[in-house]
């Protein structure tokens, strides 16, 4: 199984807080987590904004840790069919989440949150939230 962590999982990895999410980490094991993209740049443009000098060099040290997954032509593919659903449903969600929930699905991925309400418009899509 993989594990897609969602920007604000990452958030709270690098800040080493709270605990249970470590241990959720550790439990899952280093080779069944991934990070997209998608979620990188997300990441970069917290770094961008913060005024830590040391954001860049800690979020640079963090991405070494996991493998880090484009976006693709599959993920664009079921992107296609899952906001054609949304929009008949007349529901909406944010264009990244969007993103990275197609990506999620493409890749047969538990979707790793804290931003399950967020996510559960996506139907099929299996969501965790590691915070609770």
């Amino acid at each position: 199984m993989i594990y897609l962590l969602d920007t604000n999982i990452c958030i709270y990895i690098i800040n080493e807080r709270p605990a249970h999410v470590l241990q959720r980490l550790i439990q899952a094991g280093r080779e069944s987590l991934a990070i997209s993209t998608v979620t990188v740049a997300e990441l970069a443009f917290g770094v961008a904004k913060s005024a830590r000098a040391d954001s860049r060099a800690k979020l640079e040290n963090f991405l070494l840790k996991f493998p880090l997954l484009d976006w693709d032509q599959d993920a664009a593919w079921v992107y296609g069919d899952v906001r054609k659903s949304l929009e008949a449903k007349g529901q909406r969600i944010g264009e990244r989440d969007l993103l990275l929930a197609c990506q999620a699905l493409a890749l047969d991925a538990t979707m790793v949150t804290n931003n399950i309400r967020e996510f559960e418009r996506v139907d099929g899509l299996r969501l965790e939230n590691w915070v609770v």
